[in-house]
Order: structure tokens, then C-alpha cells, then sequence
């Protein structure tokens, strides 16, 4: 089958740039993987917060109907990350439509930082629009409609009434999905690898590490995950909790 052969091929790939050579391998300095994985999260937090947003609008005005759209949404949240990665990856092969246009035209995104941007955002997409999805929701639609009966339109009144309303929501919901960024393994090390230098995050090198036999350092990046995934998280909470005040009062 065409998805076998194409893992076989990833496979030889990664063993041909050392990633699956875990004995004897020279291991990148920390401070390294912790910049290129802030990095990688930044960005496709940053790539995914427009569509987010847009998504999350369309859904919150199509009422019932957006449920189709809260339901695709939400999909790469409820599926196993490896399956999402092996989506990808036979998207992005060069077999696929997808993949030979990409070739045709010199943008290469299989084993590369691109893929890794691509694997964080697709799979911290879910939780930023839901989270955006819910901001919006709770906001007061009154506003929203009294703008629209005073001659404004919906795009500029939802960007002048309702997005003031919601940021706080918006805001927790970026700082969710960067930290999802930040912890993405499976669907990663399908379409990116891990190459040292050049695909690895802190995920994994963690794995590395632990295969390596490095304890004391998996140990030692596990616990800046775990910082910093505390404290954004604790700052989403104080941010959604302020937003269900506001409301309430």
C-alpha cells in the first residue's frame, strides 16, 4: 500500500540524517531546543490566530449551523496526533496532488522547520478555537446587535464591539494553543523527524534524551515545560476567570 511505502521512506530518511542512531549521538545544549521550540511555538500560534478568530466568528453567526464548523474544528483534538502527522504526511508526499505542486514550485516542507510549524499549528488549532469559539459566545450579543440596527456592518461590528468584549478569552486562548505548540511530539516526528539542529523541539529531546540513557537532562527539560506550561496556563485561567466576572456582574 501507498501509506506503507511512504512511512518506509520516512523511516530510511530519518535514519539516513542520524535520528534514529540514538547511541553515540552528539546532543544539542539546551538553551538551543528551548529557543527554537519558543520559536516554532510563536509562530504558528501567531499563523492560526487569524483563521481561529474567523472560524470562531462565522461558527458564533451561524448559530446552529456553525456546529458542522465547531465539529471540524475541534477534529485534531479527538484524534491520536500520529494519525493527524500520517494525514499530513500523505497530503504532503510528493505523490499527493498537494505535495507535487508544492515540488513544482521549490517549496520543500517534509523534514524541515516548516513541517514543525505545521504539525504545532494544526495540532494547537483545536484548543484556540474553542477557546475562541467561547469567548465570542459569552460576550454580550446585545452590542452586537444594537451596532447592526445603527446602520454598522458585521465585520466592523465585530471587530469595534465584540472583540473588545472578548479579548481576555481570545488572549487565554493563544496562550493555550502556544503551550500545546510547545508539547507536540506525534504528529511532529512523522513530518518533521527529529534532527538535531534542525527539526528537534523540546519534546523531542526529552525523548532523545531518555533514549540516550540522559536522565538528569530529560529531567531538567521536563521541568522548563512544566514552568512554563504552569504559568501560561495559570494566566489563562486568571484571564478567563476576569472574562466570567465581567458578565456575571
Amino acid at each position: 500500500m501507498r501509506s506503507f511505502a511512504v512511512l518506509r521512506r520516512l523511516r530510511l530518511r530519518l535514519r539516513a540524517s542520524g535520528s534514529l542512531r540514538m547511541t553515540g549521538r552528539k546532543l544539542l545544549p539546551m538553551p538551543h531546543i528551548l529557543l527554537f521550540t519558543l520559536t516554532i511555538a510563536t509562530i504558528s500560534t501567531i499563523v492560526i490566530a487569524p483563521v481561529a478568530l474567523a472560524l470562531a466568528a462565522w461558527s458564533w453567526r451561524a448559530g446552529t449551523k456553525g456546529m458542522i464548523i465547531d465539529a471540524i474544528g475541534a477534529l485534531p483534538l479527538v484524534l491520536p496526533p500520529t494519525a493527524v502527522g500520517f494525514v499530513m504526511l500523505e497530503i504532503l508526499s510528493r505523490r499527493s496532488p498537494v505535495g507535487a505542486f508544492l515540488q513544482r514550485i521549490g517549496i520543500e516542507i517534509l523534514f524541515t522547520p516548516k513541517a514543525v510549524v505545521l504539525a504545532c499549528a494544526v495540532m494547537s488549532f483545536p484548543l484556540m478555537f474553542t477557546a475562541f469559539r467561547v469567548a465570542i459566545e459569552t460576550s454580550d450579543r446585545r452590542y452586537f446587535d444594537v451596532a447592526r440596527t445603527l446602520g454598522v456592518g458585521p465585520v466592523r461590528a465585530f471587530l469595534r464591539v465584540t472583540l473588545p468584549l472578548a479579548w481576555r478569552g481570545l488572549l487565554s486562548g493563544m496562550l493555550l494553543a502556544f503551550c500545546r505548540a510547545l508539547g507536540e511530539f506525534g504528529a511532529t516526528i512523522l513530518i518533521a523527524g527529529n534532527i538535531p539542529g534542525r527539526t528537534q523541539t523540546l519534546a523531542l529531546a526529552i525523548y532523545d534524551r531518555v533514549q540516550n540513557g540522559s536522565d538528569a537532562e530529560a529531567a531538567m527539560l521536563v521541568a522548563y515545560v512544566v514552568a512554563m506550561a504552569w504559568v501560561l496556563v495559570a494566566i489563562s485561567g486568571v484571564l478567563i476567570a476576569q472574562q466570567r466576572r465581567r458578565f456575571a456582574a
